[in-house]
């Protein structure tokens, strides 16, 4: 007789069924609190490097296995409820075991990541800077110099895009290994010390490393939106010169 959706479960035979599992549970279940709803499972928490939790077959088990209810049905329903919890609980067991084992795996590649985005911050806005101040009169007394500072900072901001680019590639390939993972991304790396992370660059694993991207597209990697920003100066800076008469060897 298939137990349904729902079923009841009696303090007796809630003890009997955890006395037959008790060689199956898992070293680090912490606490089963009976509800109205169902049962609630409690952990000690998973590092996440343990191995991932799997419902352990009861098929030899001579207290658990399989009787047909026309040969007992007592025995047939404390067994198929011992089953039914034995799974819940390992699925429960299994979610928590997988947000750990994200959060350690992002610890495990995030690394400089903050400096990082840090360093690339930093060198974009003194590259904003730059180009902001070849649009000044001073610049005009001194149009090579202030264009050389400008490659200067163009070339500092794609070194630092490239190695933040490095590090988000990483991170993007630990969201794909938990894609099914009921944290976010956000989440997760909140979780693992970064709540910072929220305003990172970080796109799709398959978009860093393309050989070309649509124009305006927002996720392209910094790498490609450092090259687009420094093209549109460049471009802009040439017909300045063009049209001024200024150029870097004037």
């Amino acid at each position: 007789m298939p137990l349904g959706n729902s079923f009841e479960i009696t303090p007796e035979e809630l003890a009997e069924i955890f006395a037959r599992l008790q060689p199956y549970l898992p070293k680090n279940l912490k606490k089963v609190d009976a509800h109205p709803y169902g049962l609630r499972f409690e952990f000690k928490p998973f590092t996440g490097r343990e191995k991932e939790p799997f419902t352990p077959s009861t098929y030899d088990d001579p207290k658990l296995s399989y009787v047909q209810e026309s040969e007992n049905e007592a025995e047939h329903l404390i067994r198929e409820k011992a089953r039914v919890v034995l799974v819940n609980l390992y699925e429960k067991a299994r979610e928590e075991w997988e947000d750990a084992a994200y959060i350690a795996d992002l610890k495990a590649v995030v690394k400089d990541a903050p400096g990082l985005w840090k360093t690339y911050q930093h060198e974009m806005k003194a590259l904003e800077a730059a180009y902001d101040y070849l649009r000044t009169p001073d610049a005009a007394t001194e149009w090579p110099s202030a264009v050389s500072r400008l490659v200067d900072a163009q070339n500092r901001v794609k070194a630092a895009a490239v190695a933040f680019d490095k590090r988000a590639k990483e991170i993007a390939e630990v969201h794909d290994k938990h894609l099914y993972a009921d944290l976010s991304h956000d989440a997760a790396l909140k979780a693992a010390g970064y709540p910072e992370a929220k305003d990172w660059h970080i796109v799709d694993t398959q978009r860093y490393g393309n050989k070309s991207y649509i124009d305006r597209d927002c996720y392209a990697p910094l790498e490609e939106k450092a090259r687009r920003l420094i093209e549109q100066q460049d471009a802009h800076v040439a017909k300045v010169g063009r049209l001024s008469g200024a150029t870097a060897g004037a």
